[in-house]
């Protein structure tokens, strides 16, 4: 089995409200170089890990991860929408592996994933459907959130199972890393917000397109310092990155959902997508990183990093 990873940064405000053109580039070239690197790797199979915005998950039934055998992207903020090329028979050998090595997983024959997914398919492979794909959420959003150990197990069990099915797989992390962006929480809601929190009701494109116009709108306020919003913290984003890089991948276990919070905003658990896959890759032996890019883009309300790494 030949194993790698790439940390990719996602941003519903790429191409809404870019940041200044240097720093642009900056941020093309490091993509571009994971383009390379997943090019030349070849990947016969994607474990994507992505968290979800209210789209696809919500508090009727909130898991803290659940993996498709089936799955739809529901096309906000641009992004593609329609079937992802999901591997049913990996996906489901890939469930039972996990289950089989104590970690409860929830599973979804018909899982609907929004930007968080598609992002990174399309900014990396040219498509949703272009690479077979074994999508797994993991909630970065939605209070209450679980030890951080629980989703390092998570990817350490998807790890070893991975290593059963004698493919070049490619773990894939989407989110994070620092933001603090405008999302509802269900405590203290409205009737109207919590009702749709809680039952998902799909919104009308009107009520989709206003959504999508005050985070557009926050994105603004908050490069200008308009904002109440916390602001990224770079410090707290390169000790993830350097604890990735050095493979200390058990370290995450210190790390709680109130400090990462009050360290990194409230979206900042989308990190877990990070650790997940990391893990993921450490479980089948030490690994090398291959490039690490990281900048904060306040435009984004984001600190976006980008990273690749090879199994040894």
């Amino acid at each position: 089995m030949t194993v790698a990873a790439v940390g990719l940064s996602h941003s519903p405000l790429i191409g809404k409200n870019d940041p200044e053109p240097e720093v642009l580039a900056r941020v093309d070239a490091a993509v571009e170089n994971a383009r390379a690197f997943v090019r030349e790797f070849d990947p016969e199979l994607v474990v994507l890990y992505a968290p979800d915005h209210y789209n696809g998950f919500f508090y009727k039934e909130m898991p803290p991860f659940c993996l498709a055998t089936e799955s739809r992207s529901v096309g906000d903020f641009d992004s593609a929408a329609g079937p992802l090329s999901v591997d049913t028979e990996a996906a489901t050998a890939l469930a039972q592996g996990v289950l089989d090595r104590g970690v409860d997983l929830t599973i979804s024959a018909r899982m609907t994933v929004d930007h968080g997914f598609a992002q990174p398919l399309e900014v990396l492979f040219g498509g949703i459907d272009r690479v077979p794909v074994v999508p797994v959420f993991v909630n970065g959003v939605a209070p209450p959130l679980g030890p951080v150990s629980r989703v390092r197990a998570l990817g350490t069990a998807m790890g070893e199972a991975a290593a059963q099915l004698d493919k070049r797989v490619l773990f894939l992390a989407s989110g994070g890393l620092s933001h603090d962006p405008p999302v509802p929480v269900l405590d203290g809601a409205p009737p109207r917000i919590a009702e749709a929190l809680i039952e998902g009701h799909a919104p009308t494109p009107e009520q989709r397109a206003k959504s999508e116009q005050r985070v557009v709108k926050a994105g603004q306020d908050y490069a200008a310092g308009a904002t109440m919003m916390l602001p990224i913290n770079p410090s707290w984003d390169n000790q993830l990155l350097d604890l990735v890089e050095q493979g200390r991948i058990a370290e995450f276990d210190t790390w709680t959902p109130d400090g990462m919070a009050a360290e990194g905003g409230g979206s900042a658990h989308e990190v877990r997508t990070w650790i997940a896959a990391y893990a993921s890759l450490a479980a089948t032996g030490a690994y090398e990183l291959k490039s690490r890019f990281y900048e904060a883009i306040p435009a984004w309300i984001a600190g976006f990093a980008v990273t690749t790494a090879l199994g040894r």
